[in-house]
C-alpha cells in the first residue's frame, strides 16, 4: 500500500453511537454466575436478619446492596449510555483520521491517537471495528464504526489487522 494513505470522516457522539459502541464492544454476561455476588449477598443480608440479633437495619441494607449489584448488571447498558450523553463531549463533532501512522480522533474535548505498533488486536465486528492496544503499561480499547467509514478505509484497517 501506499505510504501518503489518508482516510478522514466525522461522525457525532449521540446516543446512537453511544449505544452501538457499547453493544458493539461490550460482551454482556447475564448468566447466573454474573449475579453470584448480589445473590451472596442478599443471602447473607437474610442470614443476619433471620438468625441474628443484629439491628435489622444492617441486614436490611445488605439486602438492598444485593439487590443494587443486581440492578446494576442488569441495566449496566443503559448507565453506561446515560453517562456518556452527560458528558461534555456528547453531541459533539469528531474528525477521524486513519493513516500511516494510526487513528486520529479530534473533537473540541479531545485529541487522541492510537498508533499501529500500539495495537494488539483489530476486532471486526458487525458495525466497527474494536481496537485493542496497550498504552504504557494499560490496556485499552476503542471502537469505530463501519458507518463512517468509506469502503476503502474499512480495506486499509482489515489490512492492517493481519499483520
Amino acid at each position: 500500500m501506499n505510504s501518503s494513505l489518508s482516510f478522514t470522516s466525522k461522525f457525532t457522539l449521540d446516543k446512537a453511537h453511544f449505544n452501538e459502541c457499547y453493544s458493539e464492544s461490550t460482551i454482556l454476561d447475564l448468566s447466573a454466575k454474573a449475579f453470584f455476588k448480589s445473590g451472596v449477598l442478599m443471602a447473607f443480608g437474610l442470614i443476619i436478619l433471620l438468625f441474628t440479633p443484629v439491628n435489622a437495619y444492617a441486614a436490611w441494607f445488605i439486602i438492598a446492596l444485593g439487590i443494587l449489584e443486581a440492578l446494576s448488571l442488569y441495566y449496566r447498558k443503559p448507565w453506561w449510555v446515560l453517562r456518556q450523553m452527560l458528558s461534555r463531549a456528547s453531541n459533539s463533532e469528531v474528525a477521524l483520521t486513519i493513516d500511516e501512522k494510526g487513528v486520529l480522533s479530534e473533537s473540541f474535548y479531545h485529541k487522541g491517537r492510537i498508533l499501529w505498533q500500539d495495537m494488539t488486536s483489530i476486532q471486526d465486528t458487525n458495525l466497527g471495528f474494536v481496537l485493542h492496544f496497550s498504552a504504557g503499561k494499560s490496556q485499552g480499547k476503542s471502537y469505530l464504526s463501519k458507518s463512517c467509514l468509506s469502503n476503502d478505509a474499512q480495506q486499509y484497517i482489515i489490512s492492517k489487522s493481519n499483520h
